[in-house]
């Protein structure tokens, strides 16, 4: 069987009708029985570049014992013209995740997949130190394995202070190779000590990348790119897989 960590992660396509656009990277989360695919925010919309998809679709595995069978599965981003995505801000300004309900009566009874859930996030007082060693699971380019449909991984580090906002926003600093198509992929790090909330996931969800950082005064000719990236804290996802007040309150409580 191929390392869970691998099923966490889909690439996802994004359409306007039935033209294509990009490719991207995201990952699911599970919270309670609700399930989410979740990338960054530009790979829903992006008013800069004039990305305006009207759906995704992820490849899902549903053959445990065949894992080069898979199926595409297409998710609308609008529902009676309002976007069905939520995105979230802080005192900074926008922040680059979002994430997406996923119906499960749609999905397939054979689904091979891994989720990541509340126990995965780190707790508060965790010791991530700069420099420790991260994994950014994701489809560089769209590169991926086309017959059993699998992520590659690129070996980061993290190279600013983890649970500091870099400059007041609420990323942190990863040093890592990585290309368009890795936006929205997990970055995680190796959980030595054994959790059954966890599953067969032993790996702590620390953030969600988002895009390279440079500098606008580097020579282009005279100055290689820093390799560095943003990676959005991963927190944000207890925020945005609340449920809606109407929701909270259908039961009177």
């Amino acid at each position: 069987m191929v390392e869970p960590i691998l099923l966490s992660a889909a690439q996802i396509l994004t359409f306007d009708g039935d033209i294509g656009l990009t490719n991207a990277s995201g990952f699911f989360f599970e919270r309670d029985s609700r399930l989410f695919l979740v990338t960054s925010r530009h790979v829903f919309v992006d008013e800069p570049t004039q990305h305006f998809p009207s759906r995704v679709e992820i490849e899902l595995h549903i053959d445990r014992a065949n894992l080069a069978k898979s199926i595409g599965f297409s998710i609308p981003l609008y529902q009676d013209g309002k976007s069905v995505w939520r995105q979230g801000t802080d005192n900074a300004g926008e922040i680059d995740v979002a994430v997406i309900e996923i119906n499960r009566a749609a999905l397939p009874d054979s689904l091979v997949y891994r989720a990541f859930t509340p126990e995965h996030l780190p707790d508060p007082d965790a010791n991530i130190e700069v420099g420790s060693a991260l994994l950014v699971v994701g489809f560089p380019l769209g590169f991926h394995d086309l017959l059993h449909h699998m992520p590659v991984v690129r070996q980061a580090a993290i190279a600013s202070s983890f649970g500091l906002r870099f400059q007041g926003a609420g990323y942190f600093l990863t040093d890592a190779r990585t290309h368009r198509g890795t936006s929205g992929a997990p970055v995680v790090i190796r959980v030595d000590q054994a959790d059954p909330a966890r599953g067969d996931l032993p790996w702590m969800l620390l953030g969600i990348h988002s895009a390279r950082v440079d500098l606008g005064t580097r020579d282009l000719k005279l100055d290689e790119a820093l390799g560095l990236n943003c990676a959005w804290y991963a927190d944000i996802l207890m925020t945005l897989t609340e449920l809606p007040a109407i929701a909270l309150n259908a039961d009177g409580n």
